[in-house]
């Protein structure tokens, strides 16, 4: 029996869903870094961090769900060719080659690692073994997408947010101390800072992934009405975003405040782990442990999933089953390179990428204001592509200085988002170009 309204409940659960696909690794080791290096000022930088690291995924979900239900869908208005290669290398940057691999890194190291001695760390043994583990589970997990919202949305999500309650309650209840000095970059400039270090999260470009996931779980539901499900996955969105938002401002407000007690620490895992000692004891170790296995094993499994399907869908002669299998295992290797360097490998292809993908998301909801018009797309993209190459380049330490110095006369060029003017100029020359070649179709046809 077809329905086009689901109970709360029903929207509820797969609220709760969608936020565990999206508090994963990332989400759980950036925010207390940040805390901790913007010091007094991380309540200017998370705010630039929620903008991309919760308004842009919950915006991401909604262009998905208004523009049929898939990335390239939405890509291809630029140009089809396009629509393919973004996606491809959006699912590849997301699933694979970095964001699946790096969700069984930050189980180990912050789950892992603590309880290992030196010597047996150094082998790289409990890597490879934890990998195997952490991927066969995500590939069982993840062979039948029609259970998701069962699986995590009833199961694994609420034991997170007990666990991660757990760990923040803690941290408010015992104060570790106040804000200390920001690091030059939060001095000088914390919104845009907080900005880019949401793109770390790998949210607003996995929001593109993860609204297939929610959507097919609306359609299962007998919802089937486009304008019933676009509501929903509002709903959900909503929903989601509330919880990452929580999250968020509690894990920074945590970093902010633990210098006193724990010292600078190199990386948010490193932080978490120091916290929860501090706070918990032993057992602390253990509580911080189960939080990142719970958010990481969600967001494996719904990358694994999402991706799958995905190309499921571009090559049908490979079943979905197989890809789940194909995509576990090569995660599994790239997995054991390590955190450190899957991070450092990944900023750039995310500096490139991320640009790109927030401008298709906020053409999708302004498309009637220009018509629709393809070379609106295409001036927004061009020098959109362009900057984000440049940024990419400049972070993988190969743009020389004559390149950089070039286009440092952008407006916000020095706060790594030089590309939002040249964007809304190629829009704008876009639209214009539009016009001019409706005229002179308009006028060709009236002389004939």
């Amino acid at each position: 029996m077809k329905s086009n309204t689901l109970s709360f409940g029903s929207i509820f659960t797969i609220g709760l869903m969608l936020f565990a696909l999206f508090l994963g690794a990332g989400n759980m080791i950036f925010p207390p870094l940040l805390g901790q290096q913007a010091g007094e000022q991380v309540g200017i930088a998370i705010l630039g961090f929620l903008f991309t690291g919760v308004g842009l995924p919950l915006l991401g979900v909604i262009a998905i769900a208004y523009t049929g239900g898939n990335p390239q869908q939405l890509a291809s208005r630029v140009h089809p060719i396009f629509g393919i290669i973004f996606t491809i290398t959006l699912y590849l940057a997301l699933g694979p080659f970095f964001g699946i691999p790096r969700t069984a890194t930050v189980s180990y190291e912050i789950g892992v690692l603590p309880f290992l001695p030196d010597g047996l760390i150094s082998s790289g043994l409990p890597l490879l073994l934890f990998s195997v583990v952490f991927f066969t589970l995500t590939a069982l997990l993840s062979l039948n997408p029609s259970q998701l919202v069962n699986r995590i949305g009833k199961f694994l999500t609420p034991a997170l947010i007990v666990i991660l309650t757990t760990l923040i309650a803690g941290a408010f209840i015992t104060p570790m101390g106040s804000p200390g000095e920001p690091t030059e970059a939060y001095a000088s400039s914390a919104f845009f800072t907080g900005f880019i270090e949401g793109y770390l999260t790998l949210d607003a470009i996995a929001a593109l992934a993860f609204a297939i996931v929610v959507i097919t779980a609306i359609k299962e539901k007998n919802v089937t009405d486009r304008s019933a499900i676009v509501r929903v996955t509002i709903y959900a969105g909503l929903i989601a975003a509330t919880g990452l938002a929580l999250v968020y401002l509690a894990l920074s407000h945590i970093g902010a405040t633990s210098i006193s007690a724990i010292g600078e620490q190199a990386n948010g895992g490193a932080l978490l782990s120091a916290v929860a000692s501090y706070l918990y004891g032993s057992s602390g170790a253990v509580i911080l442990g189960l939080a990142i296995a719970a958010a990481c094993l969600t967001t494996s499994i719904g990358l694994v999933s999402a991706t799958s399907t995905y190309f499921s869908r571009l090559i049908p002669s490979v079943s979905y089953r197989s890809f789940v299998f194909i995509f576990s295992g090569f995660s599994m290797v790239v997995a054991n390179v390590g955190l450190t360097q899957l991070i450092s490998f990944s900023l750039p292809v995310l500096v490139m990428i991320y640009p790109m993908a927030i401008v298709l998301i906020f053409l999708s909801f302004i498309d009637p204001l220009f018509n629709g018009f393809r070379a609106v797309y295409i001036g927004t993209i061009i020098p959109t592509f362009i900057i984000g190459v440049c940024d990419g380049l400049s972070a993988a330490g190969f743009l020389g200085n004559g390149i950089a110095s070039a286009l440092a006369f952008l407006p916000l060029m020095e706060q790594g988002v030089g590309w939002i003017v040249p964007a809304i100029v190629g829009g704008f020359i876009g639209f214009a170009i539009a016009h001019i070649l409706r005229h002179s179709a308009r006028t060709s046809t009236t002389h004939i």
